[in-house]
């Protein structure tokens, strides 16, 4: 391990204690007594609090009130943390209250010239693809909060020209393709929805109301997401639409791959449309698709697709 990933390291593993011994370090790290002592003075230039107790049973203390010293990095860690940062450029709205510039400023000042050289030529040959979507989901961070303080939300919502209100206890925020959704229980039909947030105009909570925990609400969520009226399909692909799947697809499926390439998967009542239009994208690489009710519903897609270009 190099001196800079060690001290990294130690600067984490000292954090949690208040006193440690220099055999610690030793035993820790298989460092000798010199090595230990000189990261000691190391770790006291980068900054972190410590003090020696002297005496037979002599020990290192870290001042309570110490704030959590600066980590140090790697280039690879660097580039890995300020490319991960970029991916938050493809949404419109975070549920963190951060301006992106502001963000990217901070981050920069934490480099060295060299460093910033470096990561901005990177950012010049490294394309990122991302799905920028014009509408705003405003409400994130509200959403955000109610799933960690459990508590359950009003919400107006909006489809098309349907404009419904739900009560719903949040229980997990994704994001697809630049565009941010929200899962939870319907508490009026006592069953799982996902919302897509942008569609989502007003959001109140309602402390008084009874909820249930998060870690059951999570488990409860992952047990009934594939329901009794779930419909289940099998749908076989050639090998060279592996690549279709794997840029896009949802946790609803999965890819077995033996003899033939098969999609597992699920879909719910009121998801046909969905379903349908996500396999048209394989065109001619489907070779069967089971059950025979998702193979009419994709033919009668394309023949509405079909009659819609023969009357343009």
């Amino acid at each position: 391990m190099k001196k800079s990933e060690r001290l990294n390291d130690m600067i984490r593993y000292l954090n949690g204690r208040e006193f440690f011994n220099l055999s610690d370090l030793m035993k820790t790290y298989h460092i000798s007594k010199s090595t230990a002592l000189r990261d000691i003075h190391s770790l006291e230039q980068l900054g972190m609090p410590l003090y020696a107790e002297h005496g037979r049973h002599g020990r290192y203390g870290i001042l309570k009130n110490r704030l959590l010293s600066p980590m140090i990095f790697t280039m690879d860690e660097v580039y890995a943390l300020y490319f991960a940062m970029l991916t938050l450029e493809a949404y419109q709205s975070t549920p963190f209250h951060l301006s992106g510039n502001r963000l990217n400023e901070k981050f920069e000042n934490c480099l060295s010239p060299t460093q910033i050289e470096q990561i901005h030529n990177m950012k010049k040959v490294l394309q990122l693809e991302s799905y920028p979507h014009p509408h705003a989901s405003p409400y994130l961070d509200r959403i955000l909060k109610s799933i960690l303080h459990e508590s359950i939300c009003q919400i107006s919502y909006s489809r098309g020209q349907q404009h419904k209100t739900y009560t719903v206890q949040f229980v997990r925020i994704s994001a697809r393709f630049g565009q941010w959704y929200a899962a939870g229980m319907d508490l009026d039909q006592q069953q799982y929805k996902v919302f897509r947030c942008d569609r989502i105009h007003t959001i109140e909570e309602h402390s008084s109301l009874p909820t249930m925990p998060l870690d059951d609400l999570l488990q409860q969520y992952s047990d009934r997401q594939q329901s009794d009226h779930s419909v289940p399909f099998e749908v076989t692909i050639t090998a060279q639409a592996r690549d279709i799947f794997d840029k896009e697809h949802y946790p609803s499926m999965h890819l077995e791959i033996d003899e033939e390439t098969v999609i597992h998967g699920f879909y719910h009542p009121g998801e046909e449309d969905f379903i349908t239009d996500y396999f048209i994208r394989y065109g001619q690489h489907i070779q069967s698709v089971q059950p025979d009710t998702l193979k009419k519903m994709i033919r009668d897609r394309i023949h509405r697709l079909l009659d819609h270009y023969n009357q343009l």
